[in-house]
C-alpha cells in the first residue's frame, strides 16, 4: 500500500513574495556595488593603489553576480510544468555555480597581477598609495559588511541558496577590503610591496569563497541527504502516530531548497486497505505540516512482522 502526494511548490502569494524580496535585495546591492566600484576605482587610480584597483574589480564582479542571482531566482520560482514536473528549484544551484566561477576567475586575475608585481623584485618602482586609498578601503569594509548582513537576513528568510551565495560574495569583498587596508597602510609605512601582497591575500579570500559556494551548490544538485538532525526530527514525527509500529526505511534528499522524503512504515497486518491508507495519509500530513521545506512525501505501508 502506497500513498504518494506532492505538495504544491508555493501558493501564489508566497511565490510573489519570494521574487519581490529577492529582487528588492538584489536591486539594493546592485546600486551599492556600482557606487562602491566607482569610488574604489577612482581612489585606486588617484592614490596609486593596485590593491584598491583590484578591490574595485571585485566589487564590479558583484554587479554581474547579482544579475545572475536575479535570473536564477526567477527561473527557480517557476511552477512545475510538463517538462519539469518536479519544479525548477535547481536553477538556483546553477546560478550559484555560475557565481562561484565568476568569483574564481575574478580572484585568479587579481592573484596573477599581484604575483607578477611581487616577483618583479624592483620594489622601488612601486608607487606608495595615497591616503585616499585608505579612506576608500574603510568605506568599503563598512559598506560590504552591511550588505552581507542585509542580504544574509533575507536569504535565510526566503531560504534562497543563490541569495546566500551573493551574501558571501559581499563578505568576501569585505575581507578583501580589510586586506587592501592592511596592505595600503603597510605600504605607506615604507613597505610598498605590501600593496601587492594585499592583492594576493584578496585572491585567497575570493577563491575560498568561490569554493564554498560551488561545494554547497553541487551538494544540492546531486540529491544530497538532509543533515542528521532534520532526519531525526522527521523520524520522531512519524513515530508520534500511534498506529505506526516501526520504520523500515527513511530517506531524504535535497532538491534545490526543498526536501523530498521517502518513508516505509510498519502497521498491523490485519488492518484493511482503507485503514492502511488512512495511516499513510496521516503520516504524510504530519510531515507536511511540521516541515515547510518538504515538497514531496512518499509513504509506503508494510505489514508489521
Amino acid at each position: 500500500m502506497e500513498k504518494i502526494k506532492t505538495k504544491s511548490q508555493e501558493n501564489y502569494s508566497s511565490e510573489t513574495e519570494f521574487r519581490n524580496v529577492a529582487n528588492r535585495v538584489s536591486l539594493f546591492t546592485i546600486i551599492g556595488n556600482v557606487v562602491l566600484s566607482v569610488i574604489k576605482l577612482l581612489a585606486g587610480i588617484i592614490a596609486h593603489s593596485s590593491a584598491m584597483i583590484s578591490d574595485a574589480v571585485h566589487s564590479a564582479s558583484d554587479v554581474f553576480s547579482t544579475f545572475v542571482v536575479i535570473i536564477g531566482i526567477k527561473l527557480a520560482s517557476k511552477k512545475p510544468d510538463k517538462e519539469h514536473p518536479y519544479g525548477h528549484e535547481r536553477m538556483e544551484c546553477v546560478a550559484a555555480i555560475v557565481l562561484a566561477m565568476v568569483l574564481f576567475i575574478t580572484g585568479l586575475g587579481i592573484g596573477l597581477e599581484a604575483v607578477k608585481n611581487i616577483i618583479h623584485g624592483n620594489y622601488g618602482d612601486l608607487q606608495v598609495p595615497g591616503v585616499l586609498a585608505l579612506i576608500a578601503a574603510i568605506v568599503s569594509i563598512v559598506s560590504k559588511e552591511a550588505m552581507y548582513w542585509y542580504t544574509r537576513h533575507y536569504a535565510k528568510k526566503i531560504d534562497s541558496s543563490a541569495l546566500m551565495a551573493d551574501a558571501w560574495h559581499h563578505r568576501s569583498d569585505a575581507f578583501s577590503s580589510i586586506g587592501a587596508l592592511i596592505g595600503i597602510g603597510a605600504s605607506r609605512l615604507g613597505y610598498p610591496v605590501m600593496d601587492s601582497i594585499a592583492s594576493l591575500v584578496i585572491f585567497v579570500f575570493i577563491v575560498k569563497a568561490a569554493f564554498d559556494i560551488f561545494k554547497d551548490a553541487i551538494d544540492k544538485m546531486v540529491d544530497h541527504s538532509c543533515d542528521e538532525e532534520i532526519e531525526k526530527q522527521i523520524y520522531e514525527c512519524v513515530m508520534k502516530n500511534e498506529n505506526v509500529m516501526g520504520i523500515d526505511l527513511l530517506q531524504t534528499r535535497v532538491f534545490g531548497n526543498k526536501i523530498y522524503v521517502d518513508v516505509e512504515i510498519q502497521a498491523d497486518a490485519s488492518y484493511t486497505l482503507q485503514k492502511a491508507h488512512d495511516i499513510a495519509e496521516a503520516v504524510h500530513d504530519d510531515i507536511e505540516e511540521s516541515f515547510p521545506k518538504v515538497k514531496h512525501i512518499m509513504v509506503h505501508v508494510n505489514p508489521a512482522k
